[in-house]
């Protein structure tokens, strides 16, 4: 069970009485927005519909997507929650550098320009340094000449991490280790562009293949994901299953179908209607 301070007790118990809900689906709620910084929160709660996300300012996304009540009642609670941990010590302070610390990166590397979350992965930017905690276990990468400008975890909820800098967006994997296991490497998904001529129409023409190919599967593996997250996950009064791991999957496919259009493999009215379609079956 999570430890927390007196004060963290007495904001369990405030928040408790205050949306009628029990002591340990607000704890679970304060961890979930601790750990997105106070800004965002990915949870599982099933007095609260079971999974959801909310961010502060922007969209909140409950298992029962219709009920707006609820919708409302995650978003203020978070909001409440986000402002305690702002200015109220919740949880009891751990010494920088070990598991469970805010500061969970080496002590040597001094204080960070730039620190985020996102599911089961953290990173905070040094100079000429990033290091990333990804399931309790840092790495810490040689950032070169790299001026990053922001760190984003790739959609579908895998371990790929990305970052942006004066050479575009880049791959984290792509980066000298100095210490740690480091993240598994990005999948590749550019298309060779051949240099000659005739080279190039043949390309062109199997590429184009390969895409369509995979937009089909895209549509392929949502269509079957989407049959067993129909027999595995319950019904709400719409008739619709309400699952944050169908979610995800369709906004991954919908990446991909992204990605074949700036690769020029799917027109943009092809990509709106495969877009439409993925989305009429969440």
């Amino acid at each position: 069970m999570q430890n927390l301070t007196p004060e963290g007790q007495h904001l369990v118990t405030t928040m408790s009485q205050r949306y009628n809900l029990s002591h340990d689906a607000i704890v679970h709620m304060l961890i979930a927005v601790s750990n997105g910084g106070g800004s965002m929160a990915q949870f599982n709660c099933p007095e609260l519909g079971g999974g959801g996300q909310w961010m502060r300012g922007g969209m909140t996304m409950v298992g029962d997507m219709f009920n707006y009540g609820l919708k409302n009642t995650v978003d203020n609670l978070c909001n409440d929650l986000s402002n305690a941990l702002a200015s109220t010590q919740v949880f009891p302070v751990i010494p920088a550098g070990t598991p469970g610390s805010n500061q969970w990166w080496p002590q040597d590397l001094g204080v960070p320009f730039s620190s985020g979350a996102q599911n089961d992965i953290k990173y905070a930017v040094f100079p000429g340094r990033l290091a990333v905690m990804l399931f309790g276990n840092v790495t810490v990468y040689d950032t070169l000449d790299h001026q990053i400008g922001g760190v984003s975890q790739q959609q579908g909820g895998d371990t790929s991490l990305t970052f942006s800098s004066q050479y575009g967006t880049l791959s984290v994997s792509s980066l000298p280790v100095i210490s740690g296991p480091g993240l598994p490497q990005a999948q590749q998904t550019n298309f060779a562009v051949p240099t000659a001529n005739s080279a190039a129409s043949v390309g062109q023409s199997q590429s184009q293949s390969n895409g369509y190919n995979q937009a089909d599967n895209v549509q392929q593996s949502y269509q079957s994901a989407s049959q067993q997250n129909f027999a595995q996950a319950p019904q709400g009064s719409d008739g619709l299953s309400h699952s944050s791991g169908s979610l995800d999957e369709v906004l991954g496919h919908i990446e991909k179908l992204g990605k074949l259009r700036e690769a020029g493999v799917l027109t943009d009215d092809e990509f709106s209607s495969k877009k439409a379609e993925l989305l009429k079956r969440i």
